[in-house]
């Protein structure tokens, strides 16, 4: 049986302020903080033993990363970094509050930026300074689509996919378990891929920070069980307050 754990980093400030993120690198909430460390506590408890993990460009999956292998007393294992494990880019609307572009565009057209599968937000312009055009982190980077102004759900999933099918795949056969510590968008592309998930139904799946969730393959790389670590009744809560976070 081989073992993946997909898990949304802790809380950010920007989450805590209902703020759209991408990729601007913010850093975890206090709660953030608490919610990495105690992810590791769990999956220690739950028997997980990781020899190679993955994650973003962008602090708050590198710290909740760091958080989780260090109450798991694998701070050795080799973490490999990569741009497309970012979140989805939120084009102009980083930085903005989500109630607030509520207000201002609608319920429908906020949750179309959220949650659907082809529709970008607003993109950045050439000159604006967090273009990541503008940004050392990926200066360097001529893979297509490391530079976006924007990005919708179809962009992150297939940026993701083949990082997926081409990497993680094969590194999670020779490791028997793997940790991926990433964002809300570049794991639901990840999760819609490997559930299958069609277009449509992608909108109303919904990740809370902080939580392990736990995918079971076969030796053909066949899903076998997936599921959440924790409290049943507690998940569905915080999934719930995702969800509302582009509501009135």
């Amino acid at each position: 049986m081989y073992k993946i754990v997909l898990i949304r980093h802790g809380e950010s400030q920007w989450n805590k302020e209902n703020r759209f993120t991408g990729w601007t690198d913010v850093d975890l909430s206090d709660k953030g903080r608490q919610e990495a460390k105690d992810a590791g506590i769990l999956l220690k408890k739950e028997g997980f033993f990781f020899k190679v993990a993955y994650t973003s460009y962008l602090k708050r999956a590198i710290h909740t990363l760091n958080s989780i292998l260090e109450e798991m007393d694998l701070m050795w294992i080799p973490v490999l970094k990569t741009w497309r494990l970012n979140e989805k880019h939120y084009g102009n609307l980083q930085g903005l509050n989500k109630t607030e572009m509520v207000e201002k565009h609608g319920e429908q057209q906020v949750l179309l930026w959220r949650r659907s599968y082809d529709v970008p937000p607003p993109p950045l312009t050439d000159n604006d300074p967090t273009n990541p055009k503008n940004d050392v982190k990926y200066s360097n980077i001529t893979e297509a689509g490391a530079q976006p102004a924007t990005e919708s759900l179809k962009d992150t999933v297939n940026r993701i996919v083949p990082y997926w099918e081409e990497e993680m795949v094969p590194t999670l056969k020779k490791n028997k378990q793997v940790l991926v510590a990433a964002h809300g968008n570049s794991l639901r592309g990840i999760i819609k891929h490997i559930k299958n998930i069609g277009d449509a139904d992608i909108i109303s799946l919904n990740l809370p920070t902080g939580i392990p969730y736990v995918f079971e393959f076969d030796e053909n790389m066949q899903l076998q069980a997936d599921y959440f670590l924790g409290d049943a009744e507690e998940i569905k809560k915080l999934m719930d307050a995702v969800a509302n976070q582009g509501k009135k």
